[in-house]
This record gives C-alpha cells, structure tokens and sequence, in this order.
C-alpha cells in the first residue's frame, strides 16, 4: 500500500511537467496572490507591534529653540533623562538631523551648503513607560508640561490619541482586512481549480481509460492531488521569497525622525501558516477539480 502510494505521488510529479507553461503560470499567480496576503499580513503585523509598544508608552518630540548653545541643551537633556519613566531618549545635533535630512532625501539630498549656516535646532525623541500606577487622567498632559517648562525648549509635540487609534485599528481589522484575505485565499482557489481543470480535460482520455479497466477512483485522483499541492507549496514558498524581497528594500523606509519606525519581518510561525494555508487551498481546490 505505501509503495503504491509512494509511486503514485512520483507519476503525479511527472504529471506535474507535462504542461509546464500552464503549470508556470498558476505558480506566478499563487506566487503574486501569496506576496499581497503576506504584504497585508506585514501590515498588520508591524502595526499590532506598534499598538502594543504605544499603548503602553508616550513618545514626544522635543525642539530647542534655534541658535542655542550646544552647553545648555545638554543640560536639558540630562533634566529629561532624570525624568521617571524614561524609556529611551534619541538626541539630535543640528548636524546630525540635517545629515538625517539628507539621507531620508537620497540622491536630491545635498544639504551641504547649509553645514556653515544650519538652520535647524537641537532636536530629540523621548519615549516613557507609562507603568499601571501612572496611569491616571492628566498624567501625560503634566509630562508634556515639564517638558516645555524646559528653559531652552521651543516646542513639544505628542500624540494624545493612541487608545482610540488601536480601537479604530481593530474596527478597521474585522471590517476591511480579513474580508480581502478571504477574497485572496478565493482567487488561489479559482486559479488552481482551473489550472486542474485545464489538466484534466487534456488527459480526459486516459481518466476514462483507467476507468474502463477498473481503476480505482483514488489511483486516478492521487496524482492530479499531488499536483495541486506541488502547486500550493511552491507558489507559496515563491511568493514568500518576493515578500522576503520586498521587505529587504522597505525595512527602513520609514526608519527616520519623527517617525522612527522598523518595519519587521514576520515571525516563522506566520509564515508557516501562510505557506500551510495556500498549499492546504491549493490542495482543496484540486481535490473539488478531480471530483
């Protein structure tokens, strides 16, 4: 029973090469179509991490008033490092934010004339904890008057909103995104369908054949099965190298002040499952194709 199961998935392996073209195609599609769910999976993904970090921290960005002396915003920034609760504390020299500038701005990003005159002032991004026992109304609302308190600083910036920003992003989740993931799990579905389909009625004689001599229903239908999930499996591994790609050239599109962002990679278990869910559909579909 094994050996004749072991020798049908290899005639479904050879099957596999009878029609490469069409074969190379249903793999591009199931490529492309895992590359946008991973992309979407991405999104979502990076921003859950952001939620979870920002729910449980306030992050402001500090200016120094232009032109003040390198001496006294030093000692501003140790008042701020003294502050309770501080998580972490990013510091920018005019220097050092133009040359941020410039990088963010690529190859137009010559700033180089304005190294004798910089107009920009001292900068820095400060991010606090806000443990249990500091959560209470106003608590950021006095951090952020501290901090303009400041003898040198010129503006402070914060965003007061997070809490309904992480309730209209889980809104948003159940509404729009796991709609469209099923709309793309559908489209592998359809394109497999008639790829097996395409299959099938391409070797209708040699199905009824078999059929005529007595073959049994799972003889025939094993190697078109195999088949679908060779299709499944390597389309979604293709796929997650496009996506492996894609975030190689992204990860830091959006790593720079003020947004301060990496974008993350998605964990091994997730990507486990989308390569297990593409190949699971492939594999259904075939198996609704052969029937």
């Amino acid at each position: 029973m094994i050996g004749q199961l072991f020798r049908l998935t290899l005639r479904g392996i050879a099957d596999f090469m009878l029609h490469p073209v069409a074969q190379l195609l249903t793999l591009v599609a199931v490529a492309m179509v895992t590359l946008l769910t991973g992309l979407i999976l991405t999104g979502i993904f990076n921003v859950n991490l952001e939620l979870a970090k920002s729910r449980g921290e306030v992050e402001f960005q500090v200016y120094w008033k232009t032109g003040l002396n390198g001496e006294a915003v030093r000692k501003d920034w140790g008042v701020v490092q003294a502050m309770p609760h501080l998580d972490e504390f990013k510091t920018y020299t005019p220097e050092s934010a133009l040359k941020e500038l410039a990088d963010t701005m690529g190859e137009g990003g010559d700033f180089s004339w304005l190294e004798e005159n910089n107009p920009l002032p001292y900068s820095a991004l400060a991010s606090f904890k806000v443990p249990p026992e500091a959560q209470k109304q106003g608590w950021a609302n006095a951090l952020l008057t501290d901090l303009r308190s400041l003898p040198g600083v010129d503006q402070v910036d914060y965003t007061p909103f997070q809490g309904d920003l992480a309730q209209g992003w889980t809104t948003i989740a159940k509404a729009v995104i796991w709609p469209v993931l099923g709309f793309l799990g559908l489209v592998v579905s359809l394109v497999v369908h008639n790829t097996i389909k395409l299959s099938l009625m391409t070797r209708m004689d040699e199905v009824e054949i078999l059929s005529l001599v007595g073959a049994r229903p799972s003889y025939i239908r094993w190697p078109l099965l195999t088949g679908g999930f060779i299709q499944g499996l390597l389309g979604s591994l293709g796929g997650i190298g496009l996506l492996y790609a894609v975030h190689a050239f992204t990860a830091d599109a959006l790593n720079f002040p003020p947004f301060m962002l990496q974008i993350h990679f998605l964990p091994l278990s997730q990507l486990a499952m989308l390569a297990g869910g593409v190949t699971l559909v492939s594999m259904a579909s075939s198996w609704v194709a052969v029937k």
